[in-house]
């Protein structure tokens, strides 16, 4: 497989000629060259993970294709076809194999009301946690798109994250609050965090590409 990071949180996974396009929101410019685009997940409603706006660029250009989202998305999205999904299912969108996880957002503060989150994990390889730290339980992860920057993000939390998740490899997303010189720190961070394990750190800029 073939990973894609966009700006803040959107990602591109590339499979035998298809694409899964993950969390396009209103720091991700408009995507292009997207291949054949099998479906899109969408982990929770916050603008920063979708738009209107992407999801019609996307469906003009892949008219029919699935989206795949928990209910919350469903209730902000009324005039898309959303299918619901939770944490514990496995959805089958050859060539993808996509599973499940969390289920809800991280705590931003306890004035603000808490929303539905799904992590997802592609083909055992892949994984991404939307805004959370689920665990992927059983599961040895080759690929880790972690959070790096947001409201609630501690970066000591983030750390933990990576040690527990324990990936072979692991890159930040979800970071277009942080300045340059904030944004180093964190991946510093991961960087450590990863190598605990014997695992990697790849520096991904938006449009850069790695491969599993």
């Amino acid at each position: 497989m073939r990973v894609t990071k966009y700006e803040h949180a959107a990602l591109k996974i590339e499979n035998e000629g298809a694409a899964l396009i993950i969390d396009p929101g209103v720091f991700t410019s408009p995507l292009a060259e997207l291949g054949s685009v099998a479906g899109v997940v969408l982990t929770h409603e916050h603008p920063d993970h979708w738009t209107p706006a992407h999801l019609d660029r996307i469906l003009a250009a892949h008219p029919g294709i699935p989206i795949f989202a928990p209910e919350g998305v469903a209730k902000a999205a009324p005039g898309y076809e959303i299918t619901i999904v939770k944490p514990g299912d496995a959805v089958s969108l050859a060539p993808f194999a996509l599973k499940f996880f969390g289920g809800d957002h991280a705590v931003i503060h306890e004035s603000i009301p808490m929303i539905d989150n799904v992590g997802v994990l592609v083909n055992d390889e892949f994984y991404y946690p939307g805004d959370s730290y689920a665990v992927p339980k059983h599961t040895k992860v080759k690929l880790l798109a972690a959070p790096v920057g947001a409201p609630w993000l501690k970066i000591g939390d983030a750390i933990d994250f990576v040690l527990a998740v324990s990936p072979q490899a692991v890159f930040a997303t979800h970071d277009m609050t942080l300045s340059q010189a904030g944004l180093g720190m964190g991946r510093e961070r991961l960087k450590w965090a990863v190598e605990q394990g014997d695992g990697e750190f790849i520096e991904l800029e938006p449009g850069d590409s790695t491969e599993l």
